[in-house]
């Protein structure tokens, strides 16, 4: 009975990468919560855009951030081919400035290699650093470690399912029905695909960066940002709440053309 062998190691890799995963979310959720209060802002109110970004959607968030506020205020042109060309070549802060240098000396570059570099710029990792070091960010360690078990769970579901046909395939008789083997093999597959659900739930797209602190002030953000329509304009009000929706929601948030400017992609050329 080969079978049982082949069922014994689908049990060994779901049960050990679910495992993992499960402490992996459990150290992930204990960042911040030992957080001294004082050391972060009380409310939402108290962050900033860019912090918003950051605990909503990392590095990238920031930088769209940052290419939509600049288009916004005709300090840079987004166009729906997706390149970016620099109208005021003065940043105002670190971030801007970022997004001038990585659009390079010509003023005008494409959009994609301009957010990649900018997530990857200095002002990024210093405000990604002062919010772990606040507590409402998630340090790389354990972000890694989640996004790690969550690889290792899915490939434990694929083997399962490579195992069970490998089983079933076998020539010969099993000592038992087929059905009963696919049986014995669909257990340890559910176990992978219900620990997959689970972490879809427990673990959501914004606890990735956010800690359990940072995802508080996000929620009230959240709540804000999903009644702000995306073409909003005139009062500065208006604006800060248009840019808080790109921040905690993302690029869908914004108008149309520059949603067609972040999602262009160049035609593959034919030979």
């Amino acid at each position: 009975m080969f079978w049982v062998l082949l069922l014994v190691l689908a049990w060994g890799a779901a049960g050990a990468a679910c495992a993992r995963l499960c402490l992996a979310a459990v150290r992930a959720a204990a960042v911040g919560r030992d957080t001294d209060p004082d050391r972060h802002p009380r409310n939402a109110h108290d962050l900033t855009l860019y912090e918003a970004a950051f605990l909503s959607g990392g590095p990238g968030r920031v930088a769209e951030l940052t290419l939509v506020s600049m288009a916004r205020q005709r300090r840079l042109l987004l166009a729906h081919t997706g390149w970016a060309t620099v109208v005021d070549p003065h940043g105002q802060d670190e971030m801007e400035r970022s997004v001038i240098g990585a659009i390079g000396p010509q003023g005008q570059s494409r959009i994609a290699p301009v957010r990649t570099a900018t997530a990857a710029a200095d002002a990024v990792r210093s405000l990604a650093d002062r919010l772990v070091r606040a507590g409402l960010a998630v340090p790389d360690g354990p972000r890694t470690t989640v996004s790690a078990g969550v690889r290792h769970v899915r490939g434990a579901a694929l083997l399962v399912l490579a195992l069970a046909v490998v089983a079933l395939s076998m020539p010969g008789a099993t000592g038992m029905p087929r059905w009963h083997v696919a049986l014995w093999f669909a257990l340890p597959l559910a176990l992978t695909l219900g620990c997959l659900a689970i972490a879809r739930v427990e673990v959501p797209p914004g606890a990735r960066w956010a800690s359990p602190a940072g995802q508080r002030l996000l929620g009230t953000l959240a709540r804000r940002a999903h009644h702000t329509g995306a073409d909003q304009a005139g009062s500065a009000a208006d604006e800060r709440a248009y840019l808080t929706s790109v921040a905690v929601l993302g690029i869908r948030a914004a108008e149309p053309h520059l949603r067609a400017a972040f999602g262009h992609r160049e035609p593959f050329p034919r030979d």
